[in-house]
């Protein structure tokens, strides 16, 4: 079973998690805390979907289901899954 990649989105931050829900645990996560916040909240964003990837990566997982959380996939949540998808997390 392939984690979810999880994102929750607030006024002034993104976050986003692997979860395996089998087990009920987050795998990984990262959040717009960890990362600069020069540029845009899409700037950033996509900036968290690539950390995330990177340490998905690291982790030996490669593929994930999206879980966008209701949020239409437009702005920082489109933002955050491009970012991922070119550091190669894949959907």
């Amino acid at each position: 079973m392939k984690p979810r990649l999880n994102v929750f989105r607030s006024n002034k931050h993104i976050y986003c998690q692997l979860i395996d829900d089998r087990k009920g645990v987050t795998i990984v996560g990262a959040s717009s805390k960890e990362v600069s916040n020069e540029g845009t909240r899409t700037d950033v964003a996509k900036r968290v979907g690539e950390k995330l990837a990177e340490r998905a990566l690291a982790m030996s997982i490669n593929t994930s289901v999206f879980d966008r959380g209701g949020y239409l996939y437009h702005g920082r949540v489109k933002a955050l899954a491009d970012g991922a998808r070119e550091k190669g997390l894949q959907f």
